[in-house]
């Protein structure tokens, strides 16, 4: 049976998607950190409306 891969979505690499790939979809834990710093900067975001955006204004005119 041939093992399946997916591109890393940091860097490009082929990871093999099985149990000896600890940061699938990820090559490693840099490229996965990258990733979370990404979203945590708001460089990645799902599109669509927001979903409370009277709450969220409020939240930071405190």
């Amino acid at each position: 049976m041939k093992t399946q891969t997916v591109n890393c979505p940091t860097c490009r690499k082929a990871v093999p998607w099985n149990e000896t790939s600890t940061f699938k979809p990820f090559c490693s834990e840099r490229c996965k950190l990258i990733d979370l710093g990404e979203w945590a900067s708001e460089k990645h975001a799902i599109a669509g409306e927001k979903a409370h955006p009277a709450e969220d204004d409020q939240l930071f005119e405190h």
